[in-house]
């Protein structure tokens, strides 16, 4: 039996004959009673060095967004509407760093936490994923609006940029609950215990859904209005030569190119994935396994995005540096005399009202 199972593995003109599930098979272990004929990279990566990066990133991001949190809630008369919206997004990323030990363990052991547990994080992991593209999208709209047509008609009425964000919030979990039905906990053939969709018949046409319409809508068109706001927006600027307003944009471009640099390789590669499943590209088991690595990778450096805004804001952001002094001269972990000698800045408004930034 072992010779004959070898064999199937070995002979890769089999894979024609096998059920959709494993026709259109990517980066996972076989799950039904049938078997892959490619014989699949299942770990393309090094276990102790993905640990190790989980890690490090779930320290940075708890520490880093608690810090983002503290000061945009501390400075409440100074808080813009830009501010609110970047506090969302760090509310996004620390709910979504609290899973990375679970992804950690599971890298190491398999996934050993059952399906409520893989419903729960493969939520939150797509949920920070829309609700920051989104966030930034609306981030991208209010400068656009500020700048290039100086209108005060969202930033004097912030009431209502909290059902934007309630919006933002509710329209990011209906595109992710897809991911959360079909999500399940198994123990496929010849693997340890995944946590990986499972949708039975017709696999193709339901990823394909699952793909298509949440990249559209939550990634698609929010980077178009992302290109078309900033675009303008800079345009803007350099035509006026208003130095001082590009300096306070650093911080909101710096966010939005390192979303971009995280989060655009992965989605690049399930494009190409998607592509292959619908066979516009010819899907072969070398493809596949360079895929599924690509996207173990890719997936990586997305998982790293939830700890880099707050060393941009601290690296970049003087008025973040700043307030965080602030806090800490309050509860005498700093002296007074410093936070004197920390010159702070004015804040740099716009001709649409209070939309400064406190980071």
């Amino acid at each position: 039996m072992a010779v004959v199972l070898e064999n199937i593995w070995n002979d890769t003109d089999w894979w024609m004959f096998i059920e959709d599930e494993f026709q259109n098979f990517t980066g996972t272990p076989p799950t039904e009673k049938y078997y892959s004929p490619c014989r699949l990279d299942t770990e393309t990566l090094n276990k102790d060095a993905v640990v190790v990066i989980y890690s490090l990133v779930f320290l940075l991001s708890l520490l880093g967004n608690s810090l983002v949190m503290l000061v945009i809630l501390y400075n409440r008369v100074s808080r813009s509407v830009t501010d609110i919206y970047l506090l969302n997004l760090a509310i996004a990323d620390l709910l979504f760093a609290l899973t990375l030990p679970i992804w950690a363990a599971s890298k190491a052991k398999g996934w050993t936490f059952g399906t409520l547990l893989c419903k729960v994080v493969s939520l939150l992991k797509e949920i920070n994923f829309y609700s920051g593209i989104l966030l930034l999208a609306c981030i991208s709209i209010d400068r656009y609006l500020a700048i290039v047509h100086a209108t005060r008609t969202l930033t004097q009425k912030r009431h209502w940029v909290k059902f934007i964000c309630l919006g933002i919030w509710v329209l990011s979990l209906i595109l992710s609950l897809p991911v959360f039905i079909v999500r399940e906990a198994y123990k496929p053939p010849y693997s340890s215990p995944v946590c990986y969709e499972h949708m039975g018949a017709n696999t193709t046409k339901w990823r394909m859904v699952m793909r298509i319409l949440p990249q559209t809508f939550g990634f698609l068109l929010p980077l178009l209005v992302m290109l078309f706001c900033y675009g303008l927006t800079l345009r803007t600027l350099f035509e006026a030569h208003m130095g001082q307003k590009h300096r306070a944009m650093r911080v909101i471009f710096a966010v939005v190119l390192v979303f971009l640099l995280c989060w655009l390789p992965y989605n690049l590669v399930l494009v190409a994935d998607t592509l292959m499943r619908i066979r516009v590209i010819k899907e072969t088991c070398e493809r596949r396994n360079d895929i599924g690595r690509a996207l173990d990778a890719t997936e990586i450096l997305g998982f790293f995005h939830s700890c880099l805004n707050p060393l941009i804001y601290a690296f970049i952001g003087q008025k973040f540096r700043h307030g965080l002094l602030k806090i800490m001269a309050i509860h005498g972990l700093v002296s007074k005399e410093y936070l004197a000698k920390d010159s702070r800045p004015s804040f740099i408004g716009s001709s649409s009202g209070n939309t400064s930034t406190t980071i």
